[in-house]
């Protein structure tokens, strides 16, 4: 299917005292956009066990230019990659023009009751392998 695209408002409280979007509240507006495709997407397309538990265990961001809150938003293409039994990485580029980062997230399936990560169900995988972008599987041939 290829990229999943949110656009996200960007709020007054967002800037810093330089006038720009502060880069702890660009990776608010990232958790933002992935809510739409893990969470509300998902639930969308019958499978809403995504949102009962997921973690974050690793974020990588690389900022391209400074976002500008007269912008207005904040568009977020974003795709997975590397889905393993019990993690997978979204990938985002975030646009207000042009591209003002770049970035990755290491998700993990958590268990909350339990209080330990899980494996990505058949369900989630179906639902996650739609937002790959041309990934060959392990092993196939260009692989």
């Amino acid at each position: 299917m290829g990229a999943y695209v949110a656009d996200v408002a960007l709020r007054w409280s967002d800037l810093d005292a330089f006038g720009h979007v502060n880069h702890a509240r660009t990776i608010t507006l990232l958790e933002e956009a992935r809510a739409g495709l893990l969470f509300a997407e998902a639930e969308r397309q019958g499978i809403p066990g995504m949102a009962d538990g997921m973690v974050v265990a690793r974020v990588v961001i690389d900022y391209h230019s400074p976002l500008q809150y007269s912008a207005g938003s904040l568009q977020v293409q974003m795709s997975v990659r590397d889905l393993r039994a019990a993690s997978f990485l979204v990938d985002y580029t975030a646009y207000a023009q042009e591209a003002v980062a770049t970035a990755e997230t290491l998700m993990v399936p958590y268990d909350l009751d339990a209080g330990r990560p899980r494996r990505v169900t058949s369900a989630e995988r179906d639902f996650l392998v739609q937002w790959r972008l041309d990934e060959p599987e392990p092993g196939s041939a260009g692989g």
